[in-house]
């Protein structure tokens, strides 16, 4: 295996679990559907804003990567749900499981050898594709770890 192989493979796994902490799947389990909407004392999100918010970032990162052109979004209006709870009864699992097929999608990006992790993207200024990988990545883990407090404190 060469290292541009090794690189894509620990993108992939970087993208779908953790390895030093829990991943997106096991944050969203068994959190109740009553609970989901409620943001804990003293903190600033529900469950539900922390599940939408990783779906709509991550798509957005996604699109950048494949989408010309690309349409820039507008901070924080379409990065995150207008209400804490959830809209209807199955946007929970809609969002959750959406988030999970761009996961898949942004996963197969990176695994293509006719991507070269190191190039810029084209319609982007100075970011690369890796770049935005661990961004994706990063971001993803940040607020799973915020939804996992979440979590504990409902």
């Amino acid at each position: 295996m060469d290292t541009n192989e090794i690189l894509r493979e620990q993108l992939s796994r970087l993208l779908e679990r953790s390895q030093a902490h829990i991943d997106f799947d096991e944050a969203v389990a068994e959190i109740p559907a009553e609970a989901r909407g409620t943001r804990p004392s003293g903190l600033p999100h529900s469950a539900w804003e922390l599940v939408e918010h990783i779906r709509l970032a991550q798509r957005d990162i996604l699109e950048f990567c494949r989408d010309a052109p690309y349409a820039d979004r507008n901070w924080p209006d379409d990065y995150w749900p207008a209400t804490p709870e959830p809209p209807s009864r199955n946007a929970w699992e809609e969002s959750a499981e959406a988030m999970r097929r761009d996961r898949e999608e942004f996963q197969r990006l990176m695994s293509d050898p006719g991507v070269d992790l190191f190039a810029i993207v084209p319609h982007g200024t100075d970011q690369t594709y890796l770049r935005e990988a661990l961004l994706a990545a990063d971001h993803n883990a940040y607020h799973v770890g915020q939804l996992t407090v979440v979590r504990r404190l409902l």
